[in-house]
């Protein structure tokens, strides 16, 4: 070890963070029912290229044993247009809150995801009630591109899943020239981009298996721990503060 480096640390609470116990993710709990995945999609077009895309996908999905739910984003109102209680917007907080993990299919337009794909990401709070909606459930991104292939919207995808604190898996799937890639009975056709599709989703079925049962470990942060037990000391504090001055 460096000389100049010492094992001191003063900044840090250490009841709040004791030394890590490997055995914590050796959870002994394994849910046996079918992957749980939620699909968004970025289009409302009758023809909507990122919606075959997100159909291909939960083929796959469900080939490989998940059970798979689609969000229909016709009829969402503007974030903010209205309240919560709106039924589209109950409909896709009850999907987001039922899955285990979810695939956003989005469109490039003006080299950005599209308005409708941000307006259902935003519709989803970081905090519902007591429960947090997204935090620790997989995501897997996906685009399709009118012209040559970008990877702008995958990127601002994960973005995002980062800020809603998804565990975004590291395959990703971007389909050029989208209208070439799909026939007329709106499948879509064998290629390296269909083959990626299939990599992308086998990748989030595993990743989903492997963390969907240990969400609680993984969300366990020092910082919140900290934060929790200052309000409850304050808390105990206070009581004891008001139950003092009653007494006299």
């Amino acid at each position: 070890m460096d000389s100049g480096v010492t094992d001191d640390l003063p900044g840090l609470d250490r009841d709040r963070l004791p030394s890590f116990d490997p055995q914590t993710l050796a959870n002994p709990v394994q849910s046996e029912h079918a992957p749980r995945i939620l699909l968004l999609y970025g289009s409302v077009r009758k023809r909507s290229f990122s919606r075959l895309a997100a159909e291909e996908a939960a083929r796959i999905l469900r080939h490989l044993g998940a059970d798979t739910r689609m969000f229909d984003p016709r009829d969402l109102p503007l974030p903010d247009e209205t309240d919560a209680d709106h039924p589209k917007v109950a409909e896709l907080r009850d999907l987001v809150t039922w899955c285990e993990g979810m695939v956003w299919s989005s469109p490039e337009r003006h080299g950005a995801m599209t308005g409708i794909m941000k307006a259902q990401i935003d519709w989803v709070p970081l905090s519902l009630g007591g429960v947090r909606p997204t935090q620790g459930k997989t995501l897997a991104v996906m685009q399709v591109c009118g012209g040559s292939q970008s990877f702008n919207t995958v990127n601002q995808l994960r973005i995002l899943g980062r800020w809603m604190r998804l565990l975004t898996i590291p395959n990703q799937s971007s389909v050029p020239k989208a209208w070439a890639e799909f026939g007329q009975d709106d499948r879509m056709k064998p290629s390296p981009y269909y083959d990626r599709i299939v990599d992308v989703m086998e990748e989030l079925v595993r990743f989903t298996w492997l963390t969907r049962d240990l969400k609680p470990q993984l969300l366990d942060r020092y910082a919140e721990r900290v934060e929790s037990h200052a309000a409850l000391s304050k808390r105990v504090n206070t009581s004891d503060a008001v139950g003092s001055e009653t007494k006299t």
